[in-house]
């Protein structure tokens, strides 16, 4: 298996320097040991859809970026465009993941029932990059995530239901699976036969209730109560051999220290 890291949150504090911050997240990355990284898919505006600076970036770092993460905005044409401009840039850069996310609300309740009409949305508009990205060679992987409409077990067994899974594939989460009520193990055994591209973050259950709400819980690998050997092992012997990328929203410390932790722990614990 691969592993990977998530550099976004190197820029989202850094928003008038954003080459250097990305620049400087290979760096880090690479001297830990990931010689993959993901970003958010904004980044192809940083280089205006032109790619050749950002392969230099890549190259004289010696990191490969394997993954763009899209959001979509609940208009469906326009998120269309968008995401095709982004899978483009992709394509010419070696990028292999395109993950994408349904909108969030930022008002309560932040768990809502299944909306199926929305969901069908989301289906069909993945459906339809799926079938883009194809020719490709890239695979679009959605990203069940809190506070949206794709974020509980029934939601996400209606998604998969209205996708076409030679087109369409999951990135789950560890954390994201936990704080909407599943067991991650369990989870990642049910749905890896549909899983694309893996998320990793751990939960601290004594803070679900903290300021900035369940996923103010998230920590670095080994900081929580996740068993990420069991999840390992149900990837393993669902036959996954992909991506596993870690991220970590809001670092405690900072990018490094908490990239430093998980790196740690995948290769003390989980042997990678």
């Amino acid at each position: 298996m691969k592993i990977a890291y998530t550099g976004w949150t190197w820029l989202i504090n850094h928003k008038d320097n954003e080459k250097f911050e990305l620049e400087q997240s290979f760096k880090e990355c690479k001297y830990l040991g990931y010689d993959y990284v993901e970003n958010f898919a904004f980044i192809t505006k940083f280089f205006n859809d032109e790619p050749d600076e950002l392969i230099d970036m890549m190259r004289r770092n010696g990191v490969q970026l394997v993954n763009l993460y899209g959001h979509f905005s609940d208009d469906a044409e326009k998120d269309y465009a968008t995401c095709t401009a982004q899978i483009d840039f992709m394509s010419k850069i070696g990028a292999q993941w395109y993950n994408c996310q349904g909108s969030c609300w930022n008002e309560p309740p932040f768990e809502r029932p299944l909306d199926e009409a929305k969901v069908k949305m989301y289906a069909d508009l993945c459906n339809r990059l799926g079938e883009y990205a194809k020719d490709k060679g890239i695979t679009v992987c959605f990203h069940p995530h809190a506070n949206s409409a794709v974020f509980s077990e029934d939601q996400i067994d209606y998604f998969l239901a209205n996708t076409d899974p030679t087109l369409v594939t999951l990135c789950l989460d560890t954390a994201h699976t936990t704080i909407a009520h599943m067991d991650a193990v369990e989870a990642f055994k049910k749905y890896v036969p549909r899983i694309g591209y893996v998320h990793l973050k751990d939960v601290d259950p004594n803070d679900l209730n903290g300021p900035h709400g369940p996923m103010g819980s998230f920590r670095a690998l080994g900081l929580g109560t996740i068993d990420f050997k069991g999840v390992l092992n149900a990837l393993r012997e669902g036959g996954f051999d992909g991506v596993m990328c870690v991220e970590l929203d809001r670092p405690e410390v900072c990018n490094y220290n908490s990239a430093e932790i998980s790196r740690k722990y995948i290769k003390n614990v989980l042997k990678l």
